[in-house]
């Protein structure tokens, strides 16, 4: 399928700015969204933003509509989550996402990178 690797994580304060990327490699050809989703300890995994590889829409999570951007760049299949304006419930691990598939649907997950936003 897709190999996935995140990165861009780390430690920041609340106001501040951070940018993921995700990488894809593998059978990227058939992609169809990327998303980003998070997750904190005891808490299901919950959507964050997605796009559509090919024409480039994008959905948002309610709680972070105004404050992030996700884009795309088709050359490097590589995934951005521009997050400004953070806030420490924003605080979690960040997982990327790829759809992919054209008989047959296919979901693959990188590891994930740590986002912390303190107070």
């Amino acid at each position: 399928q897709v190999q996935l690797v995140e990165s861009g994580g780390g430690l920041v304060q609340a106001g501040d700015s951070l940018r993921l990327s995700c990488a894809a490699s593998g059978r990227t050809f058939s992609t169809k969204t990327m998303g980003w989703f998070r997750q904190v300890p005891g808490k299901d995994r919950e959507f964050v933003a997605t796009i559509n590889w090919s024409d480039g829409s994008t959905e948002y999570a309610n709680s972070v509509k105004g404050r992030f951007t996700i884009s795309r760049d088709n050359t490097k299949n590589t995934v951005y989550l521009q997050m400004n304006s953070l806030k420490p419930e924003d605080t979690a691990i960040y997982y990327c996402k790829a759809r992919t598939g054209i008989l047959k649907i296919y979901d693959d997950w990188g590891r994930g990178t740590q986002v912390t936003v303190s107070s």
